[in-house]
């Protein structure tokens, strides 16, 4: 993946106060790459889009508790 392509967002449930920070970049067809924005040059997960709405519903859902 080309990391100069991605444009990353930070989620909205992320802290400022240096706690979860994640970022997420959805703009190349079919892939969702998630990284720690403390982090940026670090590791960078990628899902599918399915992967990615399954997780997200688990999510909303309260699967993963709170």
């Amino acid at each position: 993946m080309e990391r100069s392509r991605l444009n990353w967002r930070k989620a909205t449930y992320s802290t400022t106060n240096g706690g979860g920070c994640v970022e997420v970049a959805t703009n190349l067809p079919g892939v969702v790459a998630v990284r720690d924005s403390k982090d940026p040059a670090g590791p960078v997960l990628e899902f599918t889009a399915e992967e990615w709405l399954a997780f997200i519903s688990g999510v909303r859902a309260g699967e993963f508790g709170s």
